[in-house]
């Protein structure tokens, strides 16, 4: 699976980072950033919960293929 960001939807809430810092950090400009867009079958879980935390539905999880 993958994490695919809209930037264009991220309000900078943090939450995601908050739920998973592997996977999801912030920059100066308060945005969403990617430290690894792969997910690991071990952390499914963790990244599925900081996806549906995002109030802006900035983040979704997808397939490799797709």
């Amino acid at each position: 699976m993958r994490i695919h960001v809209d930037l264009g939807r991220c309000q900078g809430y943090g939450n995601c980072v908050t739920a998973d810092e592997k996977h999801f950090d912030l920059d100066d400009n308060g945005l969403v950033v990617l430290l690894d867009e792969q997910v690991d079958s071990a952390d499914r879980e963790r990244v599925a919960a900081a996806v549906r935390s995002c109030p802006a539905d900035a983040l979704r999880l997808a397939d490799d293929d797709s």
